[in-house]
C-alpha cells in the first residue's frame, strides 16, 4: 500500500478530454464515485478537467477539435457548461456541491491574480466544497494558454499545496514505448534525477479530441514532484484503487519539500 496516498489530505485529480466524451462519457460516475469517496473520508479534492470542446463537437455537429482559436473558444463557451452540468449531476447522488473555477496562464503568473485564486480554492475547500478547475478556453489566447491541463493540473497542486497529484489518462502507466509493441516495459517508479527523454506513453485518447501526450504528462508529473508533490500517472479507470492506496500506475517519487524560510 502507497501510504503516502491514504495519508492525504489534499489532493489534485486531472482527468483528460478522451476519458470523459465519447464513448467514455459514462467515465464521469466512476471518477465522482471515487472522488466522492475520499470527500466523505475528509479529504480535501480539487478535480482538473479537459473535456469542454470535446463535449461540445456533437452538439455543434463537428467531428474534431476546430483548428482555430475562435473555433475552439465557441466550442468551449458551449461545451463548458454541458460538462460542469454533468459532474453537477453525478455529484448530486452524493450531495456534494461543484465550484466551477476557470482559469488562465495569465492568472498564475499575475501576483495578485494568483493570490485570489489561491484564496478562493482553500474557501472553497474549507467549506467543503468540491473545485473543478478548467482553463478558461473561452478568453485565452494563443500565447497565454496552458496548452494542456497536464500543466494546469501541476501548476493548481502547488498553488494549493496538495499532497498528491493524479494524472489519469487512457494507459495505465509509463512505458519505454507504446504499451500494445514487443519489448514494452513498464515504468513504476519515477525519481527526480531519471532520463524519460525516450520514454513514449502510446496513443492518448481519441482522435482531435486532446491535446495532451507522453511529453506533456511526463513534465507535468516532473514540474510538481520537483515542488515536493507526489504524482501518480494512471488510467481513469484505476482512480478508486488510486485513492486507496494500491500500487497501481507509475509513482513519480517528490524531492523534500524545502522549509519556507526564517527572517
Amino acid at each position: 500500500m502507497r501510504h503516502e496516498v491514504v495519508q492525504s489530505r489534499r489532493i489534485v485529480v486531472k482527468v483528460g478530454s478522451s476519458s470523459i466524451s465519447g464513448d467514455n462519457a459514462g467515465n464521469i460516475h466512476l471518477i465522482v464515485d471515487a472522488l466522492a469517496a475520499a470527500h466523505r473520508a475528509g479529504t480535501q479534492v480539487v478535480l482538473v478537467t479537459s473535456g469542454a470542446i470535446a463535449t461540445a463537437l456533437p452538439i455543434l455537429g463537428l467531428t474534431a477539435r476546430p483548428d482555430d482559436l475562435p473555433g475552439q473558444q465557441a466550442a468551449a463557451a458551449v461545451g463548458q457548461n454541458m460538462l460542469m452540468n454533468r459532474y453537477q449531476d453525478s455529484l448530486n447522488r452524493f450531495d456534494i456541491v461543484a465550484a466551477q473555477v476557470l482559469l488562465t496562464a495569465g492568472d498564475l503568473d499575475h501576483p495578485a491574480n494568483r493570490q485570489n485564486a489561491h484564496m478562493a480554492l482553500d474557501r472553497l475547500l474549507d467549506m467543503r466544497m468540491f473545485p473543478i478547475v478548467n482553463e478558461n478556453d473561452t478568453v485565452a489566447t494563443a500565447e497565454i494558454r496552458f496548452g494542456d491541463n497536464d500543466r494546469l493540473a501541476a501548476l493548481v497542486a502547488e498553488l494549493v499545496g496538495a499532497d498528491l497529484l493524479v494524472l489519469l489518462s487512457d494507459v495505465d502507466a509509463l512505458y519505454t514505448k507504446p504499451p500494445h509493441e514487443p519489448g514494452a516495459q513498464r515504468i513504476d517508479y519515477v525519481t527526480a534525477g531519471d532520463d524519460l527523454s525516450g520514454v513514449e506513453i502510446g496513443s492518448i485518447g481519441s482522435a482531435g479530441v486532446g491535446t495532451g501526450g507522453a511529453s506533456t504528462k511526463i513534465a507535468a508529473a516532473k514540474y510538481a514532484s520537483s515542488e515536493g508533490i507526489p504524482v501518480i500517472l494512471t488510467a481513469t479507470v484505476n482512480i478508486a484503487e488510486v485513492l486507496r492506496g494500491d500500487e497501481v500506475g507509475t509513482w513519480f517519487e517528490p524531492v523534500e519539500r524545502q522549509a519556507p524560510a526564517v527572517d
